[in-house]
């Protein structure tokens, strides 16, 4: 069964070229994609790495799913989605996997929420969080028992990955997955995850205003889709 990781990179450096390497002890091959950065992420030549870049910033969304679309012309069996920066542990991509592996789901979601306690993560990001699972659940009917509205760390069997026809280039992306899969007829499920968050993240990371700007995104989709 081949596996292979998506890390999606924008001004990361040597961060994402890390990420990758430590996931390779869970997955056959890494595919790194570079979103238009400033400065070239690192590289380093590996037979398990695989390297593409945009020549402009195009977004989280699409560089998942530039990702994608190659892990599949690998012939990838389980895709898995995880974030450049370390917020995500490797040592879990086992725990999605495994009902992926027991062919019992098509898509793991990871959730900060189910009893592991998110380092670093501050209150004003868990206010921004629950206000955003609410969203999901009244604006787009994604299910109230999803526990984490935009997860970015998930598994997804190959063979239903091209199903899942998201469009949001940048970071709607996560909650958009979330509405096609719940509201399809896919098995999901989510599993607890452990997330790390650093100063630098942060400052890196969703601020109040890009709540806004998510949730115009999803609003305007939903008269494109």
């Amino acid at each position: 069964m081949k596996v292979i990781g998506i890390i999606p990179a924008y001004n990361e450096g040597e961060k994402a070229l890390a990420t990758a390497k430590a996931c390779l002890e869970y997955v056959d091959y890494i595919i790194l994609v570079d979103d238009g950065s400033n400065k070239d992420i690192a590289q380093e030549e590996s037979q398990n790495i695989t390297y593409l870049r945009h020549s402009i910033n195009r977004g989280q969304g699409a560089a998942l799913r530039t990702g994608t679309t190659a892990a599949l012309n690998m012939g990838a069996d389980i895709i898995v989605h995880l974030d450049a920066d370390g917020q995500h542990d490797p040592a879990q991509i086992p725990e999605l996997l495994k009902p992926l592996v027991d062919n019992e789901i098509d898509v793991v979601f990871g959730s900060r929420f189910m009893g592991i306690e998110p380092q670093g993560m501050p209150k004003s990001r868990r206010i921004l969080l629950w206000c955003g699972r609410w969203f999901n659940t009244f604006a787009q009917g994604i299910p109230r028992t999803v526990t984490d509205p935009q997860s970015g760390f998930r598994a997804i069997r190959a063979t239903i990955a091209d199903q899942i026809n998201f469009k949001q280039d940048r970071m709607a992306h996560a909650s958009e997955i979330l509405r096609l899969v719940t509201r399809s007829n896919l098995k999901w499920q989510e599993v607890p995850v452990r997330v790390f968050y650093t100063e630098e993240s942060l400052k890196k990371g969703q601020k109040n205003l890009d709540a806004l700007k998510i949730a115009w995104q999803l609003f305007i989709g939903a008269f494109t889709r």
